[in-house]
């Protein structure tokens, strides 16, 4: 550890805050809120041992401290928050690909507009989302349009513009998807009031804005502007058909958020079902990175922080599946927020438990979905060597799995034999293995390739695993007869296998006396050229390791005194 870091730990003060690692470039690394930073901070160090890869690796990489010391731990919270959301740090749990997710925007101007963005402009404007489904957002827009005559022009609309009477009225004015605002069709108030109105909608505040619309028709019923008043009552209409299509799930109508979290492996899922009048009115999912050695608490604490970061409008309950630490400060981080109280609760029985269940179903379905993706994208893509081998040797299937035995031995002294796997042309090193020959005496690399063949795939036929695509043996014809011998014997047939000689490259597959035509430098060969080295470079590697192994040995035993145990 570095002089000055060790000498700003020290300095840590007892206060809450937010402290700041970063590596050598002066770049953060992560980003963390404490009650107290001098005990949060400097328990990274005390026992850096006691975590796992990913803790040991941060640490490994801490070259530099900052921190930050607030009033408040609610304070530290949302500086925490905002943090992570600017710098995106490395070990951080930070949400994939957030900046990409659309938001609905109303405009901060005399007639306003609606538009979907991607980006956030701090001028008053509203916004609403973010939205993970596209479509859904789509959807909402063509609702919001049939039912409210927002102007969609991007025109400047200003009192004096209004006056001047510069712009022509269009299309969607004569087909009742505009008001007309450019002519002075509406006056400024009564579209702010039809903005509101659209905002509530857009909430799912859909009751208070039909009896808003019933006192409005009646108004012009009464004043006997019965076109006006049909209009009024196809919004109501439409309002009241798009509500018939939204699932009821709770009876007391309180505006709420569902949120579950469900964490495997690298990968979680934050799913948020938002629940207005007792309607679901939509759902959002976003996938998490980041979380390794994170707890689901962990994980749910920093959903909620990022999610919550950017929503303008919060609900009056937010869901959990479970307690979290510093509850109390989320709560008045975003009732402060909302300038409302907003509470978080964990719902234990009843019609509210099941919400919550069916969330946390969502959530570990969507995660489970995002796997199978993955899968699908690893099992469909073939990159172009392998292709190309396909072609070259003529395999029914393309050899994504590619299994490479060579022999490495000194005057026939510590033989060994190697084999390296490569998945879609890439070395995958949890494939390696090493053999120690047994059987052979003497040098004999035709029996040696015998023995390492027969033991491998004894051991893949017994323990029902898959047989490659591709078995490659590094030599000529006789490994290759060696080769399938032995596979004969274990009763293997048509097993896709081929053999690469060092001196001229030359290729042989079984049944063909001379080698294949695969042009030089063509990316098929290349592979197989960089296979062979690196099953090579693995059987030398421990061939050297056992003959180190014996020098010591050696040495050690012309000492008297120092018996096998003290060896090893």
């Amino acid at each position: 550890m570095k002089d000055e870091l060790e000498e700003k730990l020290t300095q840590l003060p007892e206060s809450p805050g937010v402290y700041f690692f970063k590596d050598y470039r002066g770049k953060i690394i992560y980003v963390g809120k404490a009650k107290s930073l001098r005990h949060r901070v400097r328990s990274y160090f005390q026992s850096p041992r006691n975590g796992g890869p990913k803790m040991r690796a941060l640490i490994s990489k801490i070259d530099d401290l900052e921190f930050i010391v607030t009033d408040s731990e609610v304070e530290a919270l949302i500086l925490e928050a905002n943090m992570v959301k600017e710098y995106k740090p490395r070990y951080n749990v930070t949400l994939k690909d957030d900046k990409s997710f659309p938001y609905i925007r109303v405009t901060n101007e005399d007639f306003p507009r609606i538009f979907p963005t991607r980006k956030i402009v701090k001028d008053g404007s509203r916004y609403f989302g973010p939205y993970t489904d596209v479509h859904t957002m789509r959807d909402l827009l063509k609702t919001v349009r049939r039912i409210f005559p927002i102007r969609s022009c991007n025109y400047r609309l200003d009192p004096q513009t209004v006056t001047a009477r510069k712009i022509k009225l269009c299309l969607d004015y004569y087909i009742h998807r505009c008001s007309g605002p450019c002519q002075g069709l509406i006056s400024v108030d009564d579209y702010k009031k039809m903005v509101e109105q659209m905002v509530r909608f857009i909430e799912g505040k859909n009751t208070m804005v039909v009896s808003e619309l019933r006192k409005q028709m009646e108004q012009f019923a009464q004043q006997q502007r019965f076109e006006e008043a049909a209009r009024v009552r196809d919004q109501i209409e439409a309002i009241e058909i798009f509500r018939s299509k939204q699932k009821m799930v709770s009876t007391d109508e309180i505006d709420r958020d569902i949120v579950a979290v469900y964490h495997e492996d690298e990968d979680a899922c934050g799913v948020v079902f938002k629940v207005r009048e007792g309607k679901i009115i939509g759902r959002q999912h976003f996938f998490l990175q980041g979380v390794q050695e994170k707890s689901v608490a962990e994980i749910l604490k920093s959903f909620l922080q990022q999610y919550y970061l950017k929503i303008q409008f919060l609900p009056a309950e937010i869901f959990l599946p479970f307690e979290i630490e510093d509850l109390d400060d989320f709560e008045k981080w975003l009732s402060k927020k909302h300038d409302a109280q907003v509470k978080l609760i964990v719902p234990k029985i009843g019609e509210k438990a099941k919400l919550m269940q069916m969330a946390m179903q969502n959530a570990k379905l969507l995660l489970e979905e995002l796997n199978l993706q993955k899968m699908k994208a690893k099992e469909e893509y073939v990159p172009n060597s392998v292709k190309a081998l396909q072609e070259a040797l003529h395999l029914p299937n393309p050899p994504r799995r590619i299994e490479a035995f060579d022999i490495s031995n000194l005057a026939g002294t510590h033989a060994v034999g190697s084999m390296v796997t490569f998945v879609n042309g890439r070395p995958y090193k949890s494939g390696y293995r090493h053999f120690k020959i047994k059987t052979v005496e003497g040098i004999d690399d035709f029996a040696m390739m015998k023995e390492v063949i027969g033991r491998r795939y004894r051991r893949v036929l017994q323990e029902q695993e898959q047989m490659p695509d591709l078995i490659l043996v590094d030599g000529g014809k006789g490994q290759l007869s060696s080769a399938l011998e032995s596979l004969r014997k274990l009763g293997v047939e048509n097993q896709p296998i081929a053999a690469l000689a060092k001196r001229l490259d030359e290729v042989f597959i079984p049944g063909i006396s001379s080698p294949q035509n695969i042009p030089h430098g063509s990316p098929g060969l290349k592979l197989l050229q960089r296979i062979r080295d690196e099953s090579h470079r693995f059987a030398i590697s421990y061939h050297r390791k056992l003959r180190g192994k014996e020098m010591v040995s050696s040495v050690l035993d012309e000492i008297e005194g120092i018996g096998e145990v003290r060896k090893n």
